[in-house]
Parts: C-alpha cells; sequence; structure tokens
C-alpha cells in the first residue's frame, strides 16, 4: 500500500506538470511542487528531530529556494524527479532483497499428520515434536525430521542450493520448506516452525543483510559531515555570488544518494544471491573479509576426504585365489570385528555383491588383527605376525607408503592375498582446489592424521602446504603464522577439534551445515550443502561483490565530480542536476542487482544419502 501512495504522489505531480504546461499556470507548477514535496519535507523534518542533516533537507531547501526566486518550473521538475528516483529506488531494492522474501514464502503452512493411523490436515503450528507427518509426491516438506517410512527424492533448493533432488529413505534427515519431487514419505517431526533449519536461515539472511561492512560505516559517518559540509558551500557561494540559483543548483547536485546506497545495495544483493545458493554469509563485515582471503586452511578428514574409510585395493598374493576369494575371505572374517576398518571391507565385498555371511567362532587379537574359523579354515586378516610363514613385505610396504592402512589375509598361516583401506578422497575435492589456485588463493592442509597419510592426500590433491599429526593447539599456531605472514586466512573444519583455529581465523567455514543449527549461527561463513565447491564459488562472490561496490563509489563521485564542473562552467540547472543525481542512484542500484545472476555451476548426479555409521580416520 505505501509503495502504491509512493506512485500515486509520482503521478500525481507528473500530471500537474503537465497541465501546467498545457495551460500555463505557475499555481499548477506550484501545485506540482507542494504533492511532489510534501513527503520529501515530512522525512526532512523527522531526520532533524534526531540532529540529522539529511538528503530529503537539500531537496527541500533547494525547492523552497527556486519558488521564493519564482523558478516554478526548476522547483517543480527537482521535487518530482526525486520522488520519482525514490520510487524506483525502492521498487528495485525490493528486487535485490528477494531471496530472503523467496525463503519466507518456502514456510509451509500445514501438514497432514497422522493421528490415530488417520491422516488430518493440520495448521503447522499444531504439531508437536514426535508426531508423524505424511507427505505424499509434490507435498512441501513441513517440519524438520528423520524418515520412518518409505523413500523419494526431495528438491532441497531451498535449504542447500542443491538442483538435483536428493534421494530420502528411512533414517535420513529431511527439511522444512524442501518438496517431495517422487515417492511417499512418514517422517517423525523434529523441529517445527521456527525450530527449523529454513526458520533459522531466515534470521539469518535478514541479519546479514542489515549488518553493515566497514566500508558502509565509513560512508555513513562520511555523509554525516558531506551533507552538511554540502549546504555550508552553497551558503557561502551563494553570499559571495549572490547568486541564488547556482547556491541552489549546488544543494541539488551535492546530494550523495548514488554514495550512500551503492555499499548496502551491493551488499544486499550479494549475500540475498548466496543464500539462493546455499552459501549464508554472516554479514556485510564478512563478506568484504572473504573477499581478502588469500589463504584457506582444511582439516582433512571429512572436508577434502570422505571422513570414513574405504575399501581401496585386493591384492592376489596366491594364484590359487582370485581377488574377489580373498576379499570374500577378509569381509567374513572381519564380520566378528568391531573395528571401523571392519566395516570397510565388508562394506567393499558387499558393492562387489559378495555373499558376506557371519562367521560363528573368532577371535580378535589386540594390536595385530582378527582370526575366525571360515568354511574350515583359519583366516587371519591383520599383521604379519598372525602368519606362519613371513611373506613378501614389499606390496604391503608400497600400500602404506601411499597412505593406507593395509593388511595381509591368510588362510591357515599362508599369505593369500592384502586388502588395503584409506580414507578416500572426495570427488569434488580437486576441482574445488583447482578453483581456489585458480583465484589465487594459497590451500593449506592442516590434519591430526600420521604424515604419510597426509602427504599422500596432499600430493594427489595438490595441495600448496602439509601440516600432519597437529594438535588442536597447533592448527591455531598454523593460522596465527600465516597471519604474521601477511595472509587473510580462511579455516575450513569440522568445529570440533578446529575450534581455536575457526576462532582464530579471519573467516570461519561450517560445510554441510543445513543439519546443524550451531553452525548455521556461529559460521561466518555456513555452506548449507556438503559441497567443498561452494567455497571458492562463496570467496569469489565475495570478490565480485566487494568490486561492486568500488564500482558503484567510483560512479557516485564521478556523478558529482561532473555535475560540480557543469555548474561551474555553466550549464546544467538544478532539474537536470536532480534527474543526474537519480539516474546515477539507480544505475548504481542496477548494477549491484547484477549480483543476482546465477553464477553457481555444477555438474551433478542425483544425490543419494544413506543412514549409516559415520566411522572415520582420526582427524
Amino acid at each position: 500500500m505505501k509503495q502504491w501512495n509512493t506512485w500515486g504522489v509520482v503521478i500525481a505531480s507528473g500530471l500537474l506538470i503537465i497541465a501546467s504546461w498545457l495551460t500555463g499556470s505557475d499555481l499548477l507548477m506550484i501545485a506540482a511542487a507542494a504533492v511532489a514535496g510534501y513527503r520529501i519535507a515530512i522525512s526532512a523534518y523527522q531526520a532533524l528531530r534526531i540532529k540529522t542533516i539529511s538528503i530529503d533537507l537539500l531537496v527541500i531547501v533547494a525547492a523552497v529556494g527556486a519558488l521564493f526566486i519564482h523558478n516554478y518550473w526548476e522547483s517543480a521538475a527537482v521535487t518530482f524527479l526525486f520522488a520519482l528516483g525514490g520510487a524506483l529506488e525502492r521498487a528495485t531494492l525490493n528486487r535485490t532483497r528477494q531471496a530472503l522474501s523467496d525463503l519466507v514464502d518456502a514456510a509451509p503452512e500445514t501438514a497432514t499428520v497422522l493421528r490415530d493411523g488417520e491422516p488430518q490436515t493440520v495448521e503447522v503450528w499444531e504439531l508437536v515434536p514426535g508426531d508423524t507427518v505424511l507427505i505424499r509426491n509434490g507435498e512441501q516438506v513441513p517440519v524438520d525430521g528423520t524418515v520412518v517410512s518409505g523413500h523419494g527424492g526431495v528438491d532441497e533448493a531451498s535449504i542447500t542450493g542443491e538442483s538435483v533432488p536428493a534421494e530420502k529413505a528411512e533414517g535420513v534427515e529431511v527439511f522444512a520448506g524442501t518438496w517431495l519431487r517422487s515417492g511417499v514419505l512418514r517422517v517423525k517431526a523434529v523441529g517445527i516452525g521456527a525450530d527449523t533449519a529454513l526458520a533459522r536461515i531466515i534470521h539469518r539472511v535478514e541479519d546479514a543483510q542489515d549488518a553493515k561492512a566497514r566500508t558502509q560505516t565509513f560512508m555513513e559517518k562520511f555523509s554525516r559531515y558531506y551533507t552538511p559540509g554540502v549546504m555550508l558551500t552553497a551558503l557561502i557561494i551563494g553570499l559571495l555570488t549572490r547568486n541564488v540559483e547556482l547556491a541552489l543548483t549546488l544543494l541539488v547536485i551535492g546530494c550523495p544518494g548514488a554514495l550512500v546506497i551503492s555499499i548496502p545495495v551491493s551488499i544486499v544483493a550479494g549475500i540475498g544471491r548466496s543464500a539462493r545458493d546455499g552459501v549464508l554469509i554472516k554479514g556485510g563485515e564478512y563478506l568484504e573479509t572473504a573477499a581478502r582471503v588469500s589463504a584457506v586452511v582444511m582439516d582433512k578428514t571429512g572436508t577434502l576426504t570422505n571422513g570414513r574409510p574405504e575399501l581401496t585395493d585386493v591384492v592376489v598374493l596366491d594364484d590359487a585365489w582370485s581377488e574377489d576369494q580373498v576379499l570374500a575371505l577378509a569381509a567374513r572374517a572381519e564380520t566378528a570385528s568391531e573395528h571401523p576398518l571392519a566395516e570397510a571391507i565388508i562394506r567393499g565385498a558387499e558393492q562387489r555383491q559378495l555373499a558376506v555371511a557371519m562367521v560363528e567362532r573368532a577371535e580378535p587379537v589386540t594390536g595385530k588383527g582378527i582370526r575366525a574359523d571360515v568354511d574350515g579354515h583359519t583366516v587371519t586378516v591383520g599383521s604379519a605376525d598372525l602368519l606362519d610363514h613371513t611373506p613378501d613385505n614389499e606390496r604391503i610396504l608400497a600400500l602404506n607408503a601411499a597412505g593406507k592402512t593395509a593388511m595381509f589375509v591368510g588362510v591357515d598361516g599362508r599369505a593369500v592375498g592384502i586388502v588395503a583401506v584409506a580414507d578416500t578422497i572426495r570427488d569434488d575435492a580437486p576441482a574445488a582446489i583447482q578453483a581456489l589456485h585458480d583465484s589465487g588463493i594459497k590451500v593449506v592442509m592442516a590434519t591430526g592424521d600420521a604424515r604419510r597419510v597426509a602427504e599422500s592426500v596432499a600430493t594427489e590433491l595438490g595441495v600448496d602446504e602439509v601440516h600432519a599429526e597437529l594438535l588442536p593447539e597447533d592448527k591455531l599456531t598454523l593460522v596465527e603464522a600465516l597471519q604474521r605472514q601477511g595472509h587473510t586466512v580462511a579455516m575450513v573444519g569440522d568445529g570440533v577439534n578446529d575450534t581455536p583455529a575457526l576462532a582464530q581465523a579471519d573467516i570461519g567455514v561450517a560445510m554441510g551445515a543445513a543439519g546443524s543449527p550451531a553452525a548455521i549461527e556461529t559460521a561466518d561463513i555456513a555452506l548449507m550443502a556438503d559441497r567443498l565447491p561452494r567455497l571458492p564459488y562463496a570467496l569469489g562472490l565475495a570478490r565480485r561483490t566487494v568490486n561492486t561496490m568500488r564500482l558503484n563509489i567510483a560512479i557516485a563521485l564521478l556523478t558529482v565530480a561532473v555535475l560540480l564542473a557543469g555548474v561551474l562552467f555553466g550549464g546544467v540547472t538544478m532539474a537536470i542536476g536532480m534527474l543526474v543525481h537519480e539516474a546515477s542512484v539507480l544505475l548504481v542500484i542496477l548494477i549491484a542487482m547484477l549480483l543476482l545472476r546465477p553464477t553457481l555451476k555444477e555438474n551433478r548426479q542425483t544425490t543419494t544419502q544413506h543412514h549409516e555409521p559415520a566411522d572415520a580416520l582420526a582427524s
């Protein structure tokens, strides 16, 4: 309604100006100035009440002064153009905040809950944690919760920015505001209303878009002195030249509108774009800092690697056995083990569709491995100490040197093969590291893992520096050392072992934050999806936003300089000055809106999520 009132003022004053031209009536021109100017006058008065000399005051003084010297056209033109510019500014600024309104619109209002086995449609606020919610194909997920039955593909773009639906099955998390695109799910409600990931994201984006960057704070302080300075300068020049029209024109061209709006509109657009792509930036100050990042410190486990051991190699040492037979023996023996590496071997066998039956008798040997009875044979998996005959260690040493944990598979005391496991490198890590390098950013790995393992991963990825066998305080020392070298440091970690280093870093980054309320609230940059390439994207967007801010500031200053030269050398009137001023304001807004264009490109297949133990090698 307020926006329609604003446009009503613009239209009414514009019609009065046209009528004045047609009739030659000065009264209609004065009326046009009054209609367009009364809202500007109210804003100027409200600013004066809090001891602020605003741009509105400059415009009103110029418009009233023009009336006193009988320059009615200039008065009407200045107020009309200022009102028109203000209406256009609000319309375009609303466009930059569209990401936030889109998130608000994504919030569900109703849900189908199962009560006594019967589906009932209720308002979301009527749900309580523990309710079972039924979600059919094409419906919106109304709560954060865990799938208790069913399976389907969920479009999580509103939360993670992922364009491909994620497959959901029993035990997997779902988030309010997402959409079920296939299948049927029954979900146990965990988070409802304000206690959902969507609500936390909306809150975070609201705060971030309003949070001021250091440059913006400086500009606002500057404008507090600049605007009174313009009025004083115009007064002095008017007294010295006795040219009232020149003084009034200086008031108009001196309006710092484009300068004041150039930074906040860029920040709002940049943060809004990143939120749409599943990247939450804490505010303008953090966005500016992210644009200066020159070094990224990454934990290894779960960041550069998948965070759990996987089967990588099966080596046959006895030609009487095949790879599948060696792996099947090892997997069956490991069914009696609770070691994290045992699960990797069993998963590897199952992925090859090998039968993995439980063994009845097994004996874990502390520090060496496991011994089990398999089909009448004694099968061992572990070190050479479990074997009767000393095997050739060259193969196993080569695997260990490559950062893998290798184990002999023995049958009745003789080695028949080797199985090796490792925390494998994430599929998206090489592309992410390359993108950081392309941006001139140094990549440093910091891990508590063994040096040979860390160096193997670092070599494969092309990491610039590797620091292994670190304690949490060692990672803190590493970040401090990089900062002393002049680097602006971003730290990517799991928030547990890395807490001291994350706190010391200039920018702390959390990955896969959608399911972590603490990460959303505390991280300087929260990557909602567990996608490493979002990091170089976020840093690149920060740089583009800061470059846009600088360009807009330059345009604003150049506009004032050109108009000032035009006034001093003749040719620029109040109306022309206001027209150029408002055009510059709209130009900086439109340039900022270019940040809203989608630039994130990821070629991915459908994401499948399974509920499995997250056993991982120590980081």
